[in-house]
């Protein structure tokens, strides 16, 4: 047995890399990355160390470097192939070689790989990347370094990343963050998700300030950070000088400007939301939705946040819409053939099969359902809008995307990542390419909000025509690097990158003027800015529009970059890697190499892999993916994986144990066998005994189609394969429940593991049904015992926003019953009594709605502004000719004081 010291994998390996420190610079809405990870071998031979991680989707790295004792040595950005082929070269001759590469299934992956670290040697890794800040809903900059790389699904057939995982809590290497803040603008303040030293400004304009993490990170999620100005998002130009080493007329040689546009819409346009459009709403149904949205106590899983969302959604769609609802996992549904007519039977009928949906679908194969999407013939006069609900652990992203954008034509995508680990090359890809709004939600986000905000930019009219129109000095031409501006929302922010070509007087200006048409209704926005570069800007300009060229180029097909002739099939990765090459910024046919050759000396022995796990929620544990083991296109063994045959021993407790055991919990797979649950009148411990199964390929063969738990079958495990009823008993003073061993030979698919999770939940809550307290006699009748798996798990009390919401008619108004009563915290009497005469009931029930919404959840109204728009309409029709009356007697009775004009009416 190897003596191993120091920091180790969950296989007892050594772990080369001891800690991460990461230096974050934002200037204004541009944040540069600089981390750096250093690497010690405490082994006897020399080891090769590969970490896959992952990225910002939009990053542009641009700067990989390897510092070994005093020596430093800065990769070069070569041909992917010709890259490993260098770092292949070098281990075989014994010399030390470093390679980082993007992963050629989606751009938010990377691998690392130090190659050749002898015994007793340290080196130290520095990358860096520029990224662009996304605006939120409520002004703020968002920054997200990503902690968390969660398992990805992969269709059947297709390779993906094999990452090697461990739970966040078994991380072997620490981290440490630092923030500097700068803007022209003061900053109001910095927050994160995680524990934060307090914010220090660095002078007394306070428009510069930095921020740490607190000691002790547990990298059970990403770190998150959210930087608010005052007043925010001014419309800003930032011009950058060329690279004094590259040739003039180069995109590196000349000078570049960034454009970043807030355009500002007409109040009296932006106040008059569409009446029409086509809602299609696509849900992620596979198992890893089971999963909770945060690690609170009692945080409602995501699959459960969605169903919610989606009841306010189909209640702020205006009447003279049509609507669908599909969900996904390895198939997909559809609740109707095609999109219907929005009216009070659709949605009753949509909104009683979201309400049985559950995280029952298996894997995450969306390509499928957004083909037959596709596949469905828009209506006439009905703009289509698409909203994707995802936890966007899928490894096809770039199939994904390129389907969205040939499509882009036909219909905008708002797209939401659902969950810590989301893939952000997806989300954004799904957006951008569909001409929509992008938007995460982690931590302790609601996900309501922010959904509602993309509702209103969908319901918002349609941008059109839109041109950019330069004016600048004679001599100076332009040329425009971004793709064509195709969508403008109202305080969103639109980045032009162009390229400025020949000589300028010194204090030349030039504009630029943005023009539109939105709602019949020219507009325009004008900026003007100075032709001198900005001081210490270094690079960044330019390797942003590096990088949004290298991904503009990614996306078409190679038709598409041949300039003339027949097609060739290598024209679009030759223009990729010779752009690469020239910026400095990597892409997916290109990787950072570098080899150490100055030391002269070989590295003798044989060459040991180490791989460095990556922080992963505890419930994805099990997930290997359907992909076999390769990661990043090379050959890689799995180190955590449940394929492997494992079987534990069930945790024995004595009399007075008081302790809830999950023993031996190694596979995802569900049951064929059941043993009987027992325990003798003495014991103070209800076992749940061995479990085992099968082989479990994929999550169609023994996921919840098979073996299922459902509202359908009332919270039942049951299984269409041969078993036997399973009997629990116990005795009256049972204190303790054991969920013993769990045993299964393989398990493919990562979704399965949200499926154990909720057998164990079901089996708790079974278990603590079953133990009656006893009779006068002291014993516990036979009936309260014999009782199978089949009861309805306990539902929390429903929000009541929601509850209130639920009970609006399509219309618009609500109805007077004693369900509302409850809602607004009344008996059916109150409100009944309390109705002015002279109304009917509908009206006066609308108006106890309206008024219970402005004056007690004011704190949520993004989430209900848009259902209540539809509430004022249906009462301004001729439905209420004593509205005043109603308002002064519903504020009476809620003991509120909302004026007439609050409401809208």
């Amino acid at each position: 047995m190897e003596n191993c010291c120091g920091l180790l994998t969950s296989k007892q390996e050594p772990v080369p890399l001891k800690s991460v420190e990461v230096e974050l610079e934002v200037r204004d809405h541009v944040a540069t990355v600089v981390s750096t990870l250093n690497y010690e071998n405490k082994e006897d031979k020399p080891l090769e160390a590969v970490f896959v991680f992952p990225m910002p989707g939009d990053a542009a790295v641009c700067h990989f470097s390897a510092t070994i004792g005093q020596t430093q040595i800065v990769a070069e950005v070569k041909e992917k192939q010709k890259a490993r082929e260098e770092y292949d070269d070098a281990l075989s001759s014994g010399q030390q070689a470093f390679l980082l590469e993007e992963s050629d299934q989606s751009p938010d992956i990377f691998s690392l790989s130090v190659g050749s670290l002898p015994p007793g040697e340290s080196a130290s890794i520095r990358l860096e990347y520029v990224t662009e800040l996304a605006v939120q809903a409520d002004e703020g900059l968002r920054f997200v370094l990503p902690a968390v790389l969660n398992p990805r699904y992969h269709p059947q057939g297709s390779e993906g990343v094999q990452v090697t995982s461990v739970p966040a809590s078994l991380v072997p290497y620490s981290l440490s963050f630092s923030a500097r803040v700068s803007s022209p603008r003061p900053v109001s303040k910095v927050e994160s998700n995680c524990p934060m030293d307090p914010l220090k400004y660095l002078n007394t304009e306070q428009s510069q300030a930095t921020v740490k993490l607190a000691a002790g990170h547990k990298f059970d999620k990403d770190v998150e950070l959210l930087i608010y100005y005052k007043d925010a998002h001014q419309p800003t130009a930032v011009v950058e000088a060329g690279q004094t080493s590259a040739k003039p007329g180069t995109l590196m040689g000349d000078p570049l400007v960034m454009l970043s546009l807030y355009p500002e819409f007409p109040q009296a346009v932006m106040s008059s939301l569409a009446s029409c459009g086509e809602f299609v709403f696509l849900l992620d149904r596979s198992g890893s939705m089971g999963v909770p949205m945060n690690n609170n106590e009692g945080s409602q899983t995501r699959i459960g946040s969605a169903r919610d969302t989606l009841l306010l959604l189909l209640k702020s769609i205006p009447m003279g819409c049509y609507f669908n609802i599909y969900s996904f996992g390895s198939s997909y549904e559809h609740i109707f053939p095609k999109s219907v007519e929005y009216s009070e039977k659709t949605m009753e009928e949509a909104l009683k099969k979201v309400e049985g949906m559950e995280d029952d679908l298996g894997g995450t194969e969306i390509l499928e359902a957004l083909k037959h999407i596709y596949s469905q013939a828009c209506i006439p006069n009905q703009p289509r809008q698409l909203f994707v609900f995802t936890d966007g652990e899928v490894g096809n992203t770039k199939e994904v995307i390129n389907l969205v954008k040939k499509n882009s034509a036909s219909h905008r995508c708002f797209s939401f990542g659902i969950g810590e680990g989301a893939s952000s090359a997806l989300i954004n890809g799904l957006a951008k390419e569909g001409g929509g709004h992008a938007q995460f939600i982690t931590g302790i986000d609601r996900m309501q909000p922010k959904v509602m905000q993309s509702l209103r930019f969908a319901l918002q009219p349609a941008v059109v025509d839109i041109s950019v129109k330069w004016d600048l000095p004679k001599g100076v031409s332009v040329s425009v690097l971004s793709p064509p501006i195709t969508t403008l929302f109202q305080g969103q922010r639109s980045l032009i990158y162009a390229q400025l070509t020949g000589q300028s007087p010194k204090a030349a200006e030039g504009s630029v003027t943005v023009k539109y048409s939105l709602a019949g209704h020219p507009s325009q926005n004008k900026l003007h800015f100075n032709l001198k570069p900005a001081e210490d800007s270094g690079l960044t300009v330019h390797r942003l529009a590096a990088r949004t060229l290298i991904r503009s180029l990614e996306m078409v097909e190679d038709e598409e970059v041949v300039e003339g002739g027949e097609p060739d099939e290598g024209v679009k990765k030759k223009k990729v890697v010779e752009l690469s090459v020239q910026s400095g910024v990597s892409s997916a046919f290109t990787a950072f190499i570098a080899v150490n050759k100055g030391s002269g000396e070989t590295i003798q022995g044989p060459l040991v892999r180490r791989n460095v796990p990556t922080p992963m929620p505890m419930m994805a544990m099990c997930g290997g993916g359907a992909s076999g083991g390769r990661m990043m296109g090379r050959p890689i063994p799995r180190m955590v994986s449940c394929s492997m045959p494992m079987r534990r021993t069930v945790m024995e407790a004595s009399p007075s144990a008081q302790m809830v055991n999950v023993g031996g919990m190694k596979s995802c797979s569900m049951p064929k066998r059941r043993t009987v649950m027992e325990a003798s009148p003495s014991a103070q411990m209800v076992n749940v005994g061995v479990m085992e199964a099968q082989s479990c390929k994929s999550m169609e063969s023994c996921g919840r189609r098979n073996c299922s738990m459902s509202k359908k079958s009332k919270g039942m495990v049951s299984c269409s394969m041969p078993m036997r009823r399973t009997v629990m008993e116990a005795s009256p003073s049972a204190q303790m429940v054991n969920v013993g061993v769990i045993e299964a030979q393989s398990c493919k698919s990562m979704e399965s593991c949200g499926r154990m999770k909720t057998l164990l939940t079901a089996m708790r809550r079974t278990v603590s049904s079953c133990v009656r307290r006893p009779t006068s006699k002291g014993v516990v009748q036979r009936e309260s015992l014999n009782c199978s798996l089949d009861i309805e798990p306990q539902q929390p009390p429903r929000d009541p926003l929601l509850q209130l919401v639920s009970l609006q008619k399509a219309s618009g108004c609500w109805e007077l019953d004693p369900a509302l009563a409850a809602a607004v915290g009344k008996t059916s009497e109150e409100v009944e009594n309390t109705k002015p005469a002279s109304e009917n009931k509908e009206v006066w029930a609308t108006i106890l709605a309206l008024i219970w919404l402005h004056g007690f959840k004011m704190d949520a109204q993004k989430e209900w502004e848009l259902l209540a728009m539809k509430a004022v309409s249906w009462l301004r029709a001729p439905n209420a000719p004593c509205v005043a009356e109603c308002v002064e007697a519903g504020n009476t009775l809620l003991g509120c004081k909302v004026q007439k004009d609050a409401l809208g009416i």
